[in-house]
């Protein structure tokens, strides 16, 4: 009888340990086929994440070194001419924003140039407490309000009406692609309307004003020296409640801010802002591409780096990849874990039924049959129990693997949360408590408002491939070799005259 019908027979004969190889085998199949099922629908989220979000860089004036700068200025020059550092306008020149976006990995790009203007020919939304221009409050208020435009005076603040957020595609653009402003009706801005004079206005706005697509409007520089006659192509509605700050000044009041093609917002800014822009923002095509770009960009020498820099944003590709990175990386240690623990489970089972064997070995060896043959009996047998245990495991681990998925990805999500809210917290600075809000704080929540309008990854999309299926298998098989392996070393060692001797 070849060693292929023995091995059929001992597991029919001894169907409660097969039982229990097939109970033990076929928990280590589904923990094995569901972990490598985690890790390829954790990494196809993660190729969609990289699709939908990459990362954005963003060309901007780098103002800390600035003050730095002008601060050892100061240091370096006689006591009676020092004065307090200053803000200063340093605009980007286009030609240098483009070079940018000719770059390798530059999925697309957006512009920004903003200021302050007036209303020519129609009604602001008023604010609440806004003061007339000239009173010792607003020019007292003003000077702790941004000067847009490079304009200093607080003649310029009282006065402004509205607030220019000069774009080359607004859609893509800070408060719509983060949810904060919706296209209610018209278009969008994009690069076609470059050289135009086009404008998106708010609901409330056009409402008060009676206002509908292709309606013209006049706004007025805030030294009343350029006007600007707009055509409106869209009206947008906006969820933004404004800072403490908007009941005082109308152009804060985010009911009074309108959408223009940056060179519209630059011919408000005066002549000296021609082609140039205040910051340029280059979305990736891939996240990780980042740091590829900022190199490259780097050794673009028409850039003065010592005015400018690069400001890396990946803020949302972080926060959804994050927890999909976690629930791949336990779902591989799992795989580790279980492998050798079913493997020395396994090896460990078959040495103890060795040991009851030995009679029956000692027989066989006695008439001649190898002890090879007698160890390919043992692999055989624990091979079919493998192969039926491949099966349930293909049948099962599907729902498994969902369920512990998900489970794994929401608690990494609530986790991920609850850092993000921590660390947020922890970056109020002081000007939090009297309600106003600051430059970087306005960065902030421009990131947070971007990251809560993001809709996270709560589900993993959990399919069992052929290719999880082989890995499976090949795992499957090197457990059962390996868990044969040690008892077959106790065959090879066998002496039948000696194992027959002491059983009688």
């Amino acid at each position: 009888m070849n060693f292929i019908k023995r091995a059929f027979f001992s597991m029919k004969t001894r169907i409660g340990r097969t039982a229990l190889q097939l109970i033990i085998f076929t928990i280590v199949s589904v923990l094995i086929l569901s972990g490598f099922t985690i890790q390829s629908a954790a990494n196809k989220a993660s190729e969609m994440a990289k699709e939908q979000l990459g990362g954005t860089v963003t060309l901007t004036v780098d103002r800390e070194k600035q003050m730095k700068q002008q601060q050892s200025e100061q240091n370096n020059s006689n006591a009676s001419e020092r004065t307090p550092p200053s803000f200063q306008s340093t605009p980007i020149s286009l030609a240098n924003a483009e070079s940018l976006a000719k770059l390798d990995h530059v999925a697309s790009c957006n512009y920004y140039s903003s200021t302050q203007a007036l209303a020519k020919d129609f009604d602001p939304v008023k604010s609440e407490g806004d003061s007339s221009a000239g009173t010792e409050e607003s020019g007292a208020g003003s000077n702790e309000m941004p000067q847009m435009g490079g304009e200093n005076s607080s003649r310029q603040m009282t006065q402004a009406d509205l607030s220019i957020s000069g774009v080359l595609d607004s859609k893509t653009s800070t408060d719509f692609s983060g949810g904060t402003s919706v296209l209610k009706s018209g278009r969008a801005l994009t690069s076609s309307d470059v050289g135009k004079k086009v404008v998106l206005v708010e609901q409330t706005l056009a409402d008060q004003n009676d206002w509908q697509v292709g309606d013209k409007i006049s706004v007025v520089s805030s030294d009343e020296e350029t006007t600007v006659e707009l055509e409106i192509v869209g009206v947008y509605k906006t969820s933004d409640s404004g800072s403490d700050m908007a009941s005082n000044f109308s152009f804060l009041n985010p009911y009074n801010k309108m959408y223009v093609p940056y060179e519209v917002a630059n011919t408000l800014k005066g002549s000296d802002y021609k082609n140039t822009v205040d910051s340029a923002v280059y979305t990736m095509d891939d996240a990780s591409n980042i740091s590829s770009f900022e190199k490259q960009a780097e050794k673009i020498d028409s850039v003065d780096w010592d005015t400018y820099k690069l400001d890396a944003n990946d803020t949302l590709y972080q926060q959804m990849i994050g927890p999909i990175n976690n629930v791949a990386s336990f779902s591989k240690n799992v795989v580790y874990i279980v492998t050798i623990a079913g493997a020395l489970i396994l090896a460990l089972l078959i040495m103890m039924q060795v040991r009851e064997r030995k009679y029956e070995m000692g027989v066989l060896l006695a008439i001649g049959e190898s002890r090879m043959k007698l160890v390919l009996q043992f692999f055989t047998e624990i091979l079919m129990v493998a192969v039926m245990s491949f099966m349930l495991a293909g049948l099962s681990s599907h729902y498994v693997a969902q369920i512990a998925g998900n489970q794994l990805l929401s608690q990494q999500n609530e986790t991920a949360q609850t850092t993000s809210a921590n660390g947020q917290n922890e970056n109020v600075g002081p000007g939090g408590s009297n309600g106003q809000v600051g430059p970087r704080d306005r960065m902030q929540n421009g990131i947070s408002s971007l990251t809560q309008n993001t809709e996270e990854i709560k589900k993993l999309d959990i399919q069992v491939t052929l290719a999880d299926m082989l890995k499976m298998g090949g795992i499957g098989v090197g457990i059962a070799f390996i868990s044969v392996l040690l008892p077959a070393m106790t065959i090879l060692r066998m002496n039948p005259k000696t194992i027959l001797t002491k059983q009688e």
